[in-house]
């Protein structure tokens, strides 16, 4: 499986309406310096101390917003 990895940050400017907000993130432990991925899905998963734990998932369209915001691909 490929994934993206960014920060808690990056990931506030890649979602839009109807996806998780920044109230809805930072409830499930998501910070600026918080370490997520997301896959080609578009499951969002955190980096917990020895897991990564699914916390919900990015809409249609997500894999253009993620190249054009963040510059990154998945690996």
């Amino acid at each position: 499986m490929k994934f993206v990895e960014m920060t808690g940050k990056t990931l506030k400017q890649v979602v839009t309406e109807g996806e998780l907000g920044p109230a809805e993130l930072e409830a499930v432990g998501v910070y600026d310096e918080t370490i997520v991925r997301i896959n080609e899905q578009g499951d969002i998963e955190v980096r917990r101390p020895n897991k990564w734990d699914l916390i919900g998932g990015l809409l249609g369209g997500f894999e253009e917003r993620i190249r054009t915001k963040t510059g990154l691909d998945w690996v």
